[in-house]
């Protein structure tokens, strides 16, 4: 399998994990849902992110989904997200889906990191557990981790570990972020690639800005692709055009606590997967919350017939 560098473009889908309704892992889902991404062009995939519900798996099942995910691939390329409280589980995880052929490892900081030497700190602390070979994915999501990493600590960073190959962009708001860190890279700072993630909510001015790509689920990951495409061929009304047709879905699955639900049902809709189950503390939508997914997916439809 092909490790990730600092050119890698395009789209990495983060995966959801599929459930039986008996919240055991569906390993056949797994294989349908990598066909799915894969058919509708993904360029890779992430998974054992937040939307895969990686803090409900055990550390045997995470080896196992990666596994099974990484057999079905063609050789394709899957970043994996192993990211814990603690170094020694980070470890361990990284070594075994290193061995079985992943392309690098996603890490974000633990939500306790409040200095600029605290966040550097641990990740020179990462690399030294899972060794300098082995590329590192740098999510940067402080709406989740709470965890504010500046553009001139993030360019320290780049600068002091190679390992470090990617940035998953997700600071909000962050666009400058994106301009900083091509702007110091024209000065001369070693490049990096930039996956965007967020839901891709702001996937068109990403690009414009200097992303490479997008790292984020979404239940059309073909949009996600049709809109890289055309920003990589400079093409960026289209690129607004094909976005806008999407862009209800993508807002209704911002709301939090419920776009996982949003986003494995409308799968289990297209078929990618068997359940939209998710595991506890996972809710299911309401009666009144399908019914709104139905008439976005509906409109969705007829603006898609119009722009083609």
């Amino acid at each position: 399998m092909p490790l990730i560098t600092t050119d890698t473009k395009g789209v990495f889908v983060i995966a959801v994990t599929p459930f039986t309704e008996s919240m055991e892992i569906d390993t056949a889902s797994i294989d349908g849902m990598v066909d799915f991404y894969l058919e509708k062009g993904a360029n890779g995939l992430t998974i054992l992110g937040v939307m895969g519900e990686a803090p409900k798996l055990t550390q045997d099942e995470s080896v196992e989904i990666a596994r099974r995910t990484l057999a079905r691939m063609n050789g394709k390329p899957v970043v994996v997200g192993v990211s814990a409280p603690g170094l020694a589980a980070i470890g361990e995880l990284t070594k075994k889906v290193m061995d079985l052929g992943a392309a690098g490892v996603m890490v974000a900081p633990p939500w306790k990191m409040r200095t600029d030497e605290q966040v550097i700190g641990y990740y020179r602390s990462v690399v030294s557990t899972i060794g300098e070979d082995v590329p590192i994915v740098l999510q940067d999501f402080p709406l989740t981790t709470t965890v504010q990493i500046s553009s001139s600590t993030l360019c320290k960073m780049f600068q002091e570990m190679p390992s470090i190959t990617m940035l998953k962009h997700e600071d909000w708001p962050g666009l400058q972020k994106i301009t900083d860190i091509r702007d110091a890279e024209a000065k001369g700072q070693r490049r990096v690639s930039i996956l965007c993630g967020n839901g891709a909510v702001l996937l068109p001015e990403e690009m414009e800005r200097g992303a490479d790509g997008a790292m984020t689920g979404f239940a059309y990951p073909e949009m996600l692709v049709q809109v890289v495409e055309a920003c990589q061929a400079g093409d960026f009304e289209r690129a607004h055009d094909i976005f806008n047709a999407y862009l209800p879905l993508v807002c209704y699955e911002q709301q939090p606590g419920l776009g996982l639900a949003v986003r494995k049902y409308v799968l289990a809709k297209r078929g990618a997967i068997a359940s939209a189950t998710q595991r506890r503390p996972g809710a299911p939508l309401s009666a009144k919350a399908i019914a709104e997914v139905e008439r976005i997916l509906a409109r969705q439809e007829r603006q898609l017939e119009t722009l083609n």
